[in-house]
């Protein structure tokens, strides 16, 4: 059966709905997933009048419930009033309060399983007195991590939307290790990445000259680098901002920490505008377009859908290799942990087997391990 994908209109005034429309009206859309938008069909009336004859021929499927929405069909579940105002470009209250609408009936559904996944629309940050990704983290976290993801770039943040003047109080070596273990868990079950290589920003400029410039690389940084190294985890840095975006060193790594928000999303958004903003570390699956609003754009039908489009696309793959991951690693061969013949840690994984003739232990070491005879 294919993935309820359930789609937030976000603020009113902004591009949203037209992002949506634009990505959700190419045939392919509908042979991979159901997706539910939910909002107010004659509120994206006003939208849809905006935009070129391809994209106005819309006939929207009035559903009460997610869990009855149709195949080849764009499914609409009502979450506000039809005469709510709509002022292209313009920050309302009562727009605020429909994009919180939205969310929560969304965020309801997908909590009672009726939808598989959460694609959501820009919003303006005073709806939530802040962003989508701490909004989410209450009701789906509690840990969770901003990432900005294209191809094979994804940049995450230790700080999310944090003032600059508070952001030095929050890089402390228990964040940065919290957020290296969710990245490098992320990368193994979202992103089918085994070994995940991570390279971790600094906080000062040149890294901190020694300490000339600040002692947080010296004193914070460095050592959750290296206690994150002692879990197992493949973190390398602290690197310099300027020089590792600037030389593109970031393609030898598989994802980046940055210390906050600017620091990696700056160079992020400079290399491609078509990204995806994805919430790791949450119960549920969830990705959004990695724009905002787009007040000064609203209804002149010039947004570009790209990063809704790969939104949706990357919450259908996310879906997949989550399933995947969690059902090889259901149940796993159970072993035996022993010292090999020079006092280093093995691994002896025990598989059994049942045959006509009883039970049979074979028990199979680790790789470039000898197998126990």
């Amino acid at each position: 059966m294919k993935p309820i994908i359930a789609i937030t209109a976000g603020d009113t005034n902004g591009v949203g709905y037209e992002v949506i429309i634009k990505a959700l009206l190419e045939s392919h859309i509908f042979e991979i997933c159901r997706p539910v938008i939910y909002g107010n069909a004659v509120v994206a009336k006003h939208h849809i009048q905006t935009l070129d004859e391809d994209h106005r021929n819309i006939q929207w499927n009035s559903i009460e419930d997610a869990s009855t929405a149709k195949d080849g069909r764009l499914n609409m579940i009502t979450c506000y009033t039809d005469d709510l105002p709509v002022q292209f470009g313009v920050a309302t209250p009562e727009a605020n309060k429909a994009a919180k609408a939205s969310l929560e009936r969304a965020c309801r559904d997908l909590k009672e399983g009726k939808v598989h996944a959460l694609l959501t629309s820009p919003i303006n940050k005073e709806a939530l007195k802040g962003g989508h990704t701490e909004y989410l983290a209450k009701q789906f976290g509690p840990n969770s991590l901003m990432m900005l993801v294209s191809g094979g770039l994804r940049v995450a943040l230790v700080c999310n939307h944090v003032a600059i003047a508070d952001i030095p109080s929050q890089i402390t070596e228990e964040n940065i290790l919290a957020k290296l273990n969710l990245l490098n868990e992320s990368l193994k079950r979202d992103f089918v990445l085994e070994k995940p290589r991570i390279a971790v920003l600094a906080l000062n400029p040149h890294a901190g000259d020694a300490g000339l410039l600040g002692k947080e690389e010296q004193e914070i940084i460095a050592p959750a680098i290296k206690k994150a190294n002692d879990q197992g985890i493949w973190a390398f840095g602290p690197y310099a901002s300027d020089g590792f975006f600037g030389t593109g060193h970031y393609n030898h790594f598989d994802a980046v920490l940055a210390m906050y928000h600017d620091q990696g999303l700056a160079p992020f958004k400079t290399l491609d505008m078509s990204g995806v903003n994805y919430t790791a570390g949450l119960s549920v699956v969830r990705t959004s377009p990695d724009h905002g609003t787009g007040y000064d754009i609203a209804g002149k039908n010039q947004a570009d859908a790209s990063s809704m489009r790969n939104a949706l696309y990357m919450a259908l793959d996310v879906l997949r290799t989550r399933a995947e991951y969690d059902k090889l690693r259901a149940n796993p061969l159970p072993f035996i942990e022993r010292e090999d013949k020079e006092g280093r840690p093995r691994r002896e994984f025990i598989d059994f087997k049942t045959t006509t003739g009883g039970n049979r232990f074979n028990h199979s070491a680790g790789e470039g391990q000898e197998t126990i005879a």
